[in-house]
């Protein structure tokens, strides 16, 4: 998927649309994966920035200091990176002090029913605090109507993630090759 995805970022020079790339538990261990991204995003000239790679914290959790290497020279090419599901497990904060990433995303299980739920609004504002305490960006995920957007966006949340925002569309359909709105942009332009 990763060269695949460099392949599709190639075809498009000088473009916005950034892609993300979830990676397995498996994947963090990989040498052949991260030379193999090295390799391609030079080979092609991709801008790196362009790439951005989701690690949930169940791939995370069974090998941080190889998850942490893979990030570390990964990020060191210029790639970028999100903690996905953010919340979701017990290690959330071991994480943050242990991973390098650009994005915390906040796990739909806080998101989807947060309006009615106080918890899931003080989980919110804690992550966006932390989030910004350490110069980060923040994803909602599960974002469903304009209502919920709005709010998480009252929040602090910088981007949205979900149905609302934009439905799963196939590689072929989000455009590469002509002017584009980055994935990740406030304005509700993204692609999931």
């Amino acid at each position: 998927m990763a060269s695949h995805a460099i392949e599709l970022l190639a075809g498009d020079p000088g473009g916005t649309i950034a892609l993300e790339i979830n990676l397995s538990g498996l994947s963090l261990s990989d040498t052949g994966l991260l030379n193999l991204i090295e390799t391609e995003v030079a080979r092609r000239q991709v801008d790196p920035r362009r790439l951005i790679f989701e690690i949930t914290e169940t791939a995370a959790v069974s090998n941080i200091p190889l998850a942490r290497r893979f990030a570390e020279r990964l990020t060191q090419l210029g790639c970028r990176f999100a903690l996905d599901d953010f919340g979701a497990g017990f290690g959330s904060f071991y994480y943050l002090k242990h991973l390098p990433f650009d994005y915390l995303k906040i796990d739909g299980e806080f998101v989807s029913g947060c309006l009615g739920n106080r918890t899931d609004q003080l989980v919110i504002d804690a992550v966006v605090r932390i989030a910004r305490g350490l110069g980060k960006e923040t994803i909602a995920e599960f974002v469903s109507d304009a209502q919920l957007e709005q709010f998480v966006r009252s929040q602090g949340v910088d981007h949205a993630q979900g149905f609302h925002v934009g439905r799963p569309v196939p590689v072929a359909e989000i455009g590469l090759g002509q002017p584009a709105a980055p994935i990740l942009k406030a304005d509700r332009s993204s692609i999931t």
